[in-house]
């Protein structure tokens, strides 16, 4: 049997803490096992001992408090566990002020999605069991992770099922080709992300980047049909992602906005309409598309056409899910 890749280790072991947390009274190994998805799929009772065994190691090394305390005060035959939410908080800490600037900063990274659906499932069968929930204990264990690119869900899906995809990806210059690939990780690196992995076609280790990804990204094999290798993604992406200009965009920006634009540009002048005239150097058409919608009317794309096809594409994207919301 393939060892579980870091990655869904990682998960079972999230959910097996928030199970812990979750209660005020010790949980057999029985209800451990119902509540947890990977435990509850393991295929024998010795698989799971040895599996529960390993976690509950793990977690006192991480400084986890795991508590062993009985199921009943008048039989002590059969220990039950959990996590005191008193033990596992963190004491008062302060912060001096640049400190705590860069908390605002990396806190906006997680912006999006709360637990996941392992996780939420687990604290749903315990629902169903009618533990005594704790849930003011699971405060800030809800990792959220923005992100605009569609293809992020279905291929960190795919990398934690270690399941083959396809999807349409546009190289630099505009060719688009077909790939299959076996992905091993999704990393954000210099505020891009970007999957490594297997290239069926070429029968090479690739890097793609999420934004070049187009259309649907499909399942073409079975979950757990490879291993994931230990592999540096940061060393792949540097390697294969440098600064490479492959266009130049014009844009007009409205009197006393876009600053960040205005920083980069390789050339400014007034244009008639009392707006400035900026052009900018690009690598990624998508990626420049991302970034000019995000300042809305108060930019507008001039040239060339696929990077106006791409702003116009965003915010017609975004007009229709507000009217869809509202």
């Amino acid at each position: 049997m393939s060892a579980p890749s870091p990655a869904v280790k990682t998960e079972r072991l999230l959910n097996l803490v928030i199970c812990l947390l979750y209660t005020r009274r010790p949980l057999s190994k029985a209800r451990i096992r119902e509540a947890v998805p990977q435990y509850a799929q393991t295929v024998s009772d010795e698989a799971f001992d040895r599996m529960f065994e390993r976690d509950k190691d793990e977690l006192r090394e991480l400084g986890i408090p795991l508590r062993t305390e009985p199921l009943d005060a008048l039989f002590d035959d059969e220990p039950g566990y959990r996590i005191d939410q008193r033990d596992y908080a963190l004491p008062q800490i302060a912060f001096e002020p640049d400190e705590l600037a860069v908390l605002g900063l990396a806190s906006r990274t997680w912006q999006q999605a709360s637990l996941a659906g392992p996780a939420a499932s687990a604290l749903r069968k315990l629902e169903a069991s009618d533990v005594e929930r704790d849930a003011a204990s699971i405060i800030g264990l809800e990792p959220r992770v923005r992100t605009s690119e569609p293809a992020f869900a279905p291929i960190k899906d795919a990398v934690l099922d270690q399941v083959a995809v396809r999807f349409t990806y546009r190289r630099p210059g505009g060719a688009a080709t077909e790939r299959t690939i076996q992905p091993w990780s999704v990393v954000n690196h210099l505020g891009r992300w970007y999957v490594t992995g297997f290239d069926q076609d070429r029968q090479a280790a690739r890097v793609f980047r999420l934004s070049r990804i187009e259309g649907a990204v499909r399942r073409t094999g079975k979950p757990g049909g490879y291993q994931i290798p230990a592999h540096d993604a940061i060393a792949m992406i540097s390697g294969t992602d440098g600064p490479q200009v492959t266009g130049r965009a014009r844009v007009l920006a409205q009197p006393g906005s876009a600053h960040a634009l205005r920083r980069r540009a390789v050339a400014s002048r007034d244009d008639p309409s009392g707006w400035t005239e900026l052009t900018l150097e690009y690598g990624d058409a998508e990626s420049l598309a991302e970034e000019i919608a995000g300042f809305g009317p108060v930019v507008r794309v001039l040239e060339p056409p696929e990077v106006v096809q791409g702003v116009v594409r965003r915010l017609r994207a975004a007009l229709d899910a507000n009217q869809e919301g509202a």
